[in-house]
Formats: C-alpha cells, structure tokens, sequence
C-alpha cells in the first residue's frame, strides 16, 4: 500500500491533544492550552468546529495540561466521555456526558492523585468494548519510581467507569495497575484480537512500540529499548528518538499507524497477528510534528499536527486535523 494523499479536515486548532470519534461521526477534540473540548463535525473537505465546554482547572506547563480523551462504548446510550488533565497539584480523569444541547454536563472526577510534572504525563485514554478505561500515566519525572507498584507514575492503569481497579487486574496490592516500568506512554490501541498496542517516548537512544501484557514489566529506567533480560518484556519495534517520539497510534488497514512528534513523520508499521513488520515512514517533514491518529468515520485515518505546542514550527492554518487517504 501506497499512501496517496494527505488533506485538511480541520484548521486553526491550538495545541490539539486528543481525538474521540463519537457514534454519529462527529468527534471531540481535545486543546491542551485552552482547556477546551471541541466538537468537529462534517466529513467533507473542511470539518466544521464548536466548543462542547471547557474543562476547569487545568494547569498548562510544559507538556502538562487538557490531553487524552475517550468517549464511552456505551455513548449512544449513557452519553459518557473521559478526559484527562493537569492540575497544580495532580493529574485526574474525570468523566462529562454530552447534552442535548452538545454541552459538557455532570462533571465528575473518577481518578485523581496521578503524579504530575511539566515533562512524563502520559495522558491517554482508552475505553475498551468491555467497559474498562485504560490510562497511561508518565513517570512525571521520578524514572526511579516507574519499578514502584505503590506509584501510579510509569504506569498503565486499567479502571472501571467509576475510577475503581478493573476486575482482573494483575496486582492485587495495587488493583489499578495493568503495567509497570514505563517512561511516557502516550500511543494506546486495540487490536481486532483485543490485543493492546503502546507506543512510549525513550529518553536518549530508543522510543518503543510495545505489546502490552496483564502484569508486564517494561524495563524503564533499568532498560531503554531491547533487552536480553528475561524480567522485561522487550519492545515489538524501536526507533532512534531523533525517528519518532511517538505520540498517538491507530489500526488502519492492517498496520499500526503512529503520529511523531520530534520525527515529524507518520510511521506504518505492518501487523501479523502478535507480530509486527518493517515500519515504513510517510509525510516526513511534511507537516511538522504529528501527535494524535484515529480511524474517522469515513475510514480513513485523521492525525493532527503539533506545532503550535511550543516545540514546533507552525505553518499557515496550523494546527491541523490531516484526513489521510490510501489507494
């Protein structure tokens, strides 16, 4: 497969963080500076934009502040949405549902106490069919403390609606815990077989797509990238973090499709079951850093550009939710 095109869905975002697609083919997008949640809708050459509410209390450092969101498999009919921030004191998740009226109600915070930084806050978010929201959550700068069960930063967290441990969890001592050893994990998706995917910033040398498993250590700050070391589960892909600095992921046509920030590049990478291929890159320099990719209602692939974020080189229009089209 060839990738054939890339065009404007959306224009004149600040600092896009997070997309969820809703049942009806609209999607909320979420502005890390702002605090606001938008609402896109149309899927011709330019999507229309506006504001469902403003989440309050976001505290905008560095990379800190409104990031990931999700909406409920359930939405049709309880209406539910999560998002993920940044306070003074803490990161949290806190749910809304979407009113008649396309506003953000009933504002309920389900998790807080996530350790909180200017650099590392994970952030995203992902509500599986079963009902389970998972969470990344970044080391927030205390790499040491991602070995620590007892420390929610380093983590993937595996919750019910309600913010509790989901049944099943690996860690009975820790019951939100899912896995461990992780430096900044931003890039979450689900397979067709349920199997979950993770892509997570390195520090100098590699950034890591990942295979999850329940209960899994990922090695960070012990390892960074492959190991021999049998206590690790090692990475499925690495790249130079010069390549990547990988943020969002989605499955697309039979690839996990990664957005990268430093690498200013969109990465193909081909999925065989449990098994990845040769990545190939796409868009390379094109549009400057890439953060978030979704499937959209259309099926095609949007990412959004990050180049207002304050690390980047905003073009004109900028920034950007790109609607990506194949052969």
């Amino acid at each position: 497969m060839s990738l054939v095109s890339a065009a404007d869905a959306v224009t004149g975002l600040q600092v896009p963080w997070g997309i969820a697609v809703l049942p009806d083919g609209r999607a909320l997008v979420t502005e890390r500076n702002s605090g606001r949640v938008l609402l896109v809708s149309g899927t011709g050459d330019t999507g229309d934009t506006a504001e469902a509410g403003t989440v309050e209390g976001v505290d905008a450092r560095g990379e800190a502040g409104l990031l990931g969101v999700a909406v409920s498999p359930q939405f049709a009919e309880n209406r539910l949405l999560a998002v993920y921030f940044s306070t003074e004191s803490d990161n949290r998740v806190m749910t809304y549902t979407l009113d008649a009226d396309n506003r953000l109600t009933g504002g309920r915070v389900i998790l807080d106490g996530l350790p909180v930084g200017s650099t590392h806050d994970g952030g995203r978010l992902l509500w599986a069919p079963d009902g389970n929201l998972f969470i990344t959550v970044g080391d927030a700068g205390q790499a040491d403390r991602a070995q620590q069960l007892d420390y929610l930063g380093g983590k993937i967290l595996r919750v019910k609606a309600d913010g509790s441990g989901a049944d099943g969890n690996p860690f009975p001592d820790n019951p939100l815990v899912y896995s461990y050893g992780h430096r900044n994990p931003q890039g979450l998706t689900l397979d067709s077989a349920g199997r979950l995917w993770e892509a997570e910033f390195g520090q100098n040398i590699w950034d890591e797509l990942n295979l999850i498993e329940p209960g899994g250590n990922y090695g960070w700050p012990i390892v960074e990238g492959p190991s021999d070391d049998e206590r690790f589960v090692s990475p499925q892909q690495v790249w130079s973090t010069a390549d990547a600095s990988p943020s969002g992921i989605a499955i697309w046509r039979g690839a996990i499709w990664m957005a990268s920030l430093r690498g200013e590049r969109l990465w193909q990478i081909p999925l065989n079951g449990d098994r990845t291929g040769t990545p190939v890159a796409h868009l390379q320099g094109a549009y400057g850093r890439l953060r978030t990719a979704v499937v959209a209602p259309d099926g095609n692939l949007w990412v959004t550009t990050s180049n207002t974020d304050g690390r980047g080189d905003p073009r004109d229009g900028d920034d950007r939710i790109l609607r990506i089209t194949d052969e």
